[in-house]
């Protein structure tokens, strides 16, 4: 495991995190506790929950849209 992996891997679950895409702060104390699996597996839900979200949301578009039609 080298730190740029996990520095790379800590900055894109930052990314995806933040509501509208910036980068944000998360305490380096609390990422020294994880191993860059649990890292992967972290970024790795949360973009299954991204996909959830947008799938939901693009639903209820669609139906609104059919209601309002």
């Amino acid at each position: 495991m080298t730190d740029t992996n996990k520095l790379e891997l800590i900055e894109e679950i930052k990314q995806l995190i933040s509501v509208d895409g910036s980068s944000i702060d998360i305490n380096p104390n609390y990422l020294e506790y994880f191993e860059l699996e649990e890292l992967e597996d972290i970024k790795q839900q949360l973009l299954n929950n991204k996909s959830n979200v947008k799938s939901f949301t693009k639903e209820y578009v669609e139906e609104l849209y059919d209601k309002f039609s």
